[in-house]
């Protein structure tokens, strides 16, 4: 199972603020739908909610919400209620999970992950209660770092992509 984290952040590592998504860049929202279409995309119960009625389910993928409430249900989301069971929800043939948020969601399953695909927005949230993880240089390597383009909307933003290093750093085991 390849276990992929993706996520969008501003400068500083925002990544919301009052379980909203900052900014608009279209751009990035394509790449987010092109990169998890497929595949079993993880979320917590807030980003969950988080998203815009229409859009939920996302189309196209699985979606595993991961939740403490056992009394929680809605219709398109698959319910887990720990991490792991989330990462080992056998939903099909699809071994890739693509862990889309919110932040404490992001922090643990970092320990699992094989690849960070990360875009970087050059923009200043005055008030993020969201941050992204820290990526540690000792444990990933950047082997993408796309050119700073100009959104649609104005901001600039590139795409990144991290791999574990190769040097016997391995993630940790989803199975027991």
């Amino acid at each position: 199972m390849t276990v992929a984290l993706i996520w969008a952040q501003g400068n500083d590592r925002a990544i919301g603020r009052d379980n909203t998504i900052p900014w608009r860049v279209p751009e990035d929202a394509r790449h987010f739908r092109d990169l998890t279409r497929g595949h079993r995309v993880v979320m917590g119960r807030a980003t969950w909610d988080s998203l815009p009625e229409r859009f939920r389910p996302l189309p196209d993928r699985v979606n595993v919400v991961l939740t403490t409430d056992r009394t929680w249900s809605s219709t398109g989301a698959v319910v887990a209620h720990d991490l792991r069971d989330a990462l080992d929800t056998d939903v099909g043939p699809d071994d890739t999970v693509m862990v889309m948020g919110g932040s404490q969601i992001y922090d643990a399953a970092l320990a699992f992950a094989d690849m960070l695909h990360v875009t970087e927005i050059d923009v200043d949230v005055d008030g993020a209660d969201a941050h992204a993880p820290e990526i540690d240089p000792e444990r990933w390597v950047a082997t993408h770092a796309g050119v700073w383009q100009v959104s649609s909307s104005g901001l600039r933003f590139r795409f990144l992509e991290y791999r574990l290093r190769s040097d016997g750093s391995t993630p940790a085991s989803t199975t027991s």
